[in-house]
């Protein structure tokens, strides 16, 4: 539906505010923006179909419609935006001159899915292929801003999860359905293999242990390599090393690009997404749940990350409780990216799990993480204390590392469940959990997605979608394109010949892409996780500008307006020699 904006009167205004719920306020997504006309200032409030961003060259593509007895005529008259402003749709009001009579407008759904993680985007993907009307609500502004945004990237094999476990079955089956994935969604994936490293003999019956039980998880293609092969693999280990536990099936993954190509599929074929709309309020109906006031779902799937618990504990009898604990790590260079070409896990002892090394699926090292319960969910700092931790640790598997080469270090925090396996299943009448999903959740999304999906299709019964589309185009990487291969893109399309990020070779055309899909990047950091400019060695000092002004060109907002992440992340904070002529 075309958006529209309706003109009201100053009395109407008034009326406007008084029916928005006091949530939706506080998120801003509600916003006013200004008629001016030539003796007053009137109001004018914009209700939008779908999340758009309003100012004032792209308000010349919106519907004004001017509800007789509210306001004057508008022809004339100019649209002033103060503020950049994002809506979302949550009802329409009929007006009278005495503005007494509301009408509700309740968007209703068959599913919605509060949370939007790798897990939730998994749960819309696999719902996308079904007939449903489903929605994902997001407190964020993009995809992947959670726990997802700073994860290791391994795609586990799958023996470390005890036998029996829900981890354990959608371990396993998420690493065999991301095998499959990579190709049809476009995201990048490495099947490097594991290695988990035993650096003592006495500790051999351990790893023994380890490789049983990866067996009884059904992972294939296990075994114990010994010490002269093991060097033959990793050339850069540690003399100490005696022998490890390889795992084929192993691998790593963009965790950024794995949700995203999730979602973004999942919209191409139907799923609605509303960002920066926290679940503040949960209501059971007679037909299922009402939330937030404005949102009629038959049932309401629980994947909120470190928040899952909040929701859950809303509605269901048996609390559960799920503690945030963080994991610092070092980023290093590409040119560091060649030491290790598996995934080298330390094997846990009595001392600890240890830190793994790791080549990252865009060619960087990575080592980390600590393991550090924290006292709140937002506790996303680095520490000099635990940065050292991973130094140490990390030089028992390559004593050598190039610290000098470090392009950044970061933390981020896992939801971790107090009985140690998923959360899982109907846990309230229609009220589906997917909660407590630590490592390895990541690698079991997508079977997490179909675990949920199966719940509800036995629930719902609904038919296939007779349009789903499969494929997700992928974004162009100019690093893997021949040079004739680029000479034609550019023929076709001249902005992949502007070089805007120079460490990661990517183009302006990259950047407008990304800006431009059915989810797009609204900031430095969607566009960065989205296309990688920003993620190479100078971390962004050179290309952010020029990034910045193509979001600001492709979104339609103002330069000013653009943000690193979330609302309060802005770059620009005002302007110098404004009053010079």
């Amino acid at each position: 539906m075309l958006p529209f904006l309706i003109l009201v009167s100053t009395e109407a205004l008034l009326f406007f505010k008084a029916c928005i719920p006091r949530g939706l306020r506080q998120s801003q997504s509600i916003g006013f923006i200004r008629i001016s006309g030539k003796s007053s200032n009137q109001p004018v409030m914009a209700v939008f179909y779908r999340s758009a961003l309003v100012n004032s060259s792209l308000a010349r593509a919106f519907k004004i419609c001017h509800l007789p007895g509210c306001c004057p005529e508008a022809s004339g008259w100019t649209l002033s935006v103060r503020k950049r402003i994002s809506f979302k749709p949550f009802f329409i009001v009929r007006l009278s001159k005495s503005c007494e009579r509301r009408i509700p407008f309740m968007e209703k759904f068959d599913v919605l899915i509060a949370g939007g993680g790798v897990t939730g985007a998994a749960i819309a993907w696999q719902l996308a292929r079904l007939d449903l009307k489903v929605a994902l609500l997001e407190k964020e502004e993009d995809i992947s801003e959670g726990t997802t945004k700073a994860n290791s990237g391994i795609v586990h094999a799958g023996y470390d999860a005890m036998p029996g476990t829900l981890k354990a079955r959608l371990n396993v089956r998420g690493n065999e359905m991301i095998h499959e994935m990579a190709d049809v969604l476009n995201f990048d994936f490495n099947n490097t293999g594991s290695l988990v490293i035993c650096f003592d003999e006495e500790h051999r019956p351990a790893l023994e242990e380890l490789y049983q039980r990866g067996l009884s998880n059904h992972v294939p293609g296990l075994r114990i390599v010994e010490k002269e092969e093991l060097h033959e693999m990793e050339p850069e280990l540690s003399d100490q090393a005696v022998c490890a536990l390889y795992a084929p099936t192993a691998g790593v993954v963009d965790p950024f690009t794995l949700a995203i190509s999730m979602a973004e599929n999942a919209a191409d074929n139907g799923v609605e997404f509303f960002f920066n709309t926290p679940v503040e309020t949960i209501e059971k109906t007679e037909t299922g749940w009402l939330v937030n006031g404005e949102f009629e779902t038959k049932l309401f799937v629980n994947a909120a990350g470190l928040e899952a618990d909040d929701l859950h504990n809303m509605v269901c009898e048996e609390k559960i409780h799920i503690r945030p604990r963080r994991g610092e790590y070092f980023l290093f260079d590409k040119d560091a990216g060649k030491m290790a070409s598996h995934v080298l896990f330390q094997q846990p002892t009595a001392a600890g799990k240890g830190v793994l090394i790791t080549p990252t699926a865009h060619g960087n090292l990575m080592i980390g993480p600590t393991a550090d319960f924290t006292e709140t969910k937002e506790d996303i700092n680095t520490t000099a204390e635990g940065l050292a931790q991973v130094r140490e640790k990390a030089s028992m598997t390559i004593d050598h590392l190039p610290f000098n080469q470090v392009i950044t270090s970061f933390a981020g925090l896992r939801a971790v469940p107090e009985g140690g396996d998923f959360i899982i299943g109907e846990n309230a009448d229609d009220f589906i959990d997917a909660a407590g999903i630590e490592s390895p959740g990541l690698t079991s999304a997508p079977a997490i997605g179909e675990m949920v999906a199966e719940i509800i299709i036995s629930k719902l019964h609904p038919g296939p979608n007779e349009n789903y589309k499969p494929e997700r185009r992928g974004f162009v990487n100019v690093n893997d394109l021949s040079r004739e291969e680029w000479k034609a893109l550019i023929e076709q399309d001249p902005a992949y010949g502007q070089m805007v990020c120079r460490c990661e070779k990517v183009t302006e055309g990259s950047i407008k892409d990304a800006c431009s899909r059915s989810i797009p990047a609204r900031s430095l950091d969607g566009v960065k996780r989205r296309v990688r400019a920003g993620m190479g060695r100078c971390q962004s000092g050179f290309c952010s500008p020029r990034t910045m002004e193509i979001i600001s060109e492709t979104l339609n907002i103002p330069f000013d307006e653009v943000t690193k992440s979330t609302k309060g992340s802005k770059i620009i904070t005002g302007r110098n020699k404004e009053d010079i002529q």
